[in-house]
């Protein structure tokens, strides 16, 4: 049933005996149209000068049309962005299990340090006599997290966990460069279970990936390594904790072979959040490593940013960090812009400025608030909280790799479900109806259907016993045959499901107006 303006009254309503209304609205759940159905391209909800006229420097690129937003005004605008983060879910919605993310609370105590006064006014052109508050806290981070990782140096300008593997690969490359091997090392390997980033990062700077396969219990086989390890292997990328959930427990010979082969080990760190204060990665051998500040010590991804991946180094790779750099002289802090200026051997610049200060700010806050015992609980707490779940759902769900002790996250595959009807997809819809973001879905690709659930520290009992005993519901609904409930889902949701493989094919990437619904004649 569509209402006066040709939109449907119920949007998402599953129940049959669900009522329709004629705004389309559900209570408190509003149904707004787009702001170019009832906004006006030709006003403005202020009142702008007409701008000086100024000398094309764009090449001829200037536009020339109407760039044709809608005019709102200040309600209309504030409503829209309201309902628009009602139909989102976050963090301070609820629990937000998705594996390999670390979706963490994110403490307040944080974000007011990030807005104080010469943190957040700050700007990156200032001269340094200016910032030196600011300097002082860039190289108080990067001394916690050197001491947390046990490397001796640390690059804090990659902007996030993939732009700090291009940093760390970066300096592999420059290393490999300074002796002389760039024609014959060449090689990067890559187990099968890491994240897409890895290869894809390797390849971009022009090295070539080999897989490494996964042994049967999820880890990798530092026999496989050897085999594949040579005089062309430039470095090895793994995770660990590694994306099953589980801790490599050779991680120490792979790198002693890796090492043997003269080639370096890059680990990726989106996982620190299971071992801080438990093990140093330069312990176990790793020469760089790239740390999600924005993952591990404060604020949850999503929605594009903001985030920081500062990559901590080894001493074979310290001499190649990226510029810039923060430099104390004489009691006065300084950034290092130039080569020129500096006495070691940098790859050059991967960002135009020093990187991402809020972020810098939100880890330290979080570090300092914590202390060295908060962050170690804070990594025991997410182990065992993934543990709580996989050992509460166990009896009814499959774990690919049996029941053992995982990290952080616990993984499950779909083995459970075959000849029920219902799919992995089916699973996480339906856990969109009970007021959960699903969990990780078909990743880690080394499972069939993998569902990847990682709780973080940050829930506490009840509400981990609360998503135990909904998923159960949902799993003894599947043995019970209820497909209905799952090949449908979501039906609460603003929207229903998409049909995603004629979304993939036939996408519609232009909003064009409708054409006008005529009403009846009374």
């Amino acid at each position: 049933m569509l209402n006066r303006q040709g939109r449907p009254t119920t949007p998402g309503a599953g129940a049959e005996n669900d009522h329709p209304t004629f705004t389309g609205n559900r209570a408190l759940q509003q149904e707004e149209p787009l702001i170019f159905e009832f906004g006006r391209t030709d006003v403005t909800g202020v009142d702008l000068d007409e701008p000086a006229p100024v000398a094309d420097r764009l090449g001829g690129l200037v536009r020339k049309g109407a760039i044709g937003l809608p005019g709102l005004s200040e309600p209309e605008a504030m409503r829209h962005y309201v309902r628009l983060s009602q139909k989102n879910y976050g963090i301070d919605t609820g629990l937000f299990p998705l594996g390999s993310c670390t979706m963490k609370h994110n403490p307040r105590l944080n974000e007011r340090m990030a807005r104080l006064p010469g943190f957040a006014d700050v700007h990156p052109l200032q001269p340094a006599s200016t910032v030196q508050g600011a300097l002082a806290l860039m190289d108080e981070l990067a001394h916690w997290l050197k001491e947390l990782t046990g490397m001796p140096a640390v690059t804090l300008s990659p902007k996030a966990g993939a732009h700090g593997e291009l940093a760390g690969m970066a300096a592999i490359k420059a290393a490999i460069a300074a002796r002389g091997e760039t024609a014959t090392r060449n090689v990067v390997l890559v187990p099968d279970s890491a994240h897409g980033t890895n290869p894809a990062t390797a390849a971009l700077i022009g090295f070539t990936v080999k897989a490494v396969p996964a042994r049967e219990d999820g880890t990798v086989d530092p026999a496989e390594v050897a085999k594949l390890a040579g005089p062309d292997t430039a470095a090895i990328m793994l995770t660990n904790p590694n994306t099953c959930g589980l801790f490599e427990r050779d991680v120490v010979e792979i790198a002693r072979v890796i090492h043997e082969a003269g080639g370096y080990f890059y680990c990726d760190g989106a996982n620190f959040n299971a071992i801080v204060g438990k093990a140093r990665p330069g312990d176990l051998g790793v020469d760089a490593m790239h740390i999600n500040l924005h993952k591990t010590f404060s604020t949850p991804h999503g929605g594009g940013g903001p985030g920081a991946g500062p990559v901590v180094l080894s001493d074979r790779l310290a001499a190649f960090a990226p510029l810039p750099y923060v430099r104390l002289d004489d009691g006065r802090f300084s950034l290092v812009e130039h080569a020129a200026a500096s006495d070691q051997s940098p790859l050059g610049r991967l960002t135009a400025f020093h990187g991402q200060m809020g972020m810098f700010v939100r880890a330290l806050a979080f570090m300092l608030s914590h202390g060295a015992d908060g962050l170690k609980q804070a990594s025991e707490d997410a182990v065992l909280n993934a543990n709580y779940v996989r050992a509460c759902l166990a009896d009814l769900m499959s774990l690919p790799f049996g029941n053992r002790a995982c990290m952080h996250e616990v993984l499950f595959d779909d083995s459970w479900l075959k000849g029920t009807g219902v799919t992995t997809l089916d699973f996480a819809k339906a856990m969109i109806d009970e007021g959960y973001h699903p969990m990780t879905v078909y990743f880690p690709l080394v499972v069939h259907g993998a569902m990847l659930i990682e709780p973080t520290e940050s829930e506490s009992k009840a509400s981990l016993d609360l998503f135990i005993a909904t998923l159960r519901d949902l799993a003894f609904a599947v043995r019970d045959g209820d497909t209905a409930r799952f090949t449908g889902a979501p039906y609460h949701a603003p929207r229903r499901r998409l049909d995603e493989t004629r979304a993939a094919r036939q996408p519609v990437l232009r909003w064009t107006a409708p054409e006008p619904v005529a009403e009846a004649a009374e």
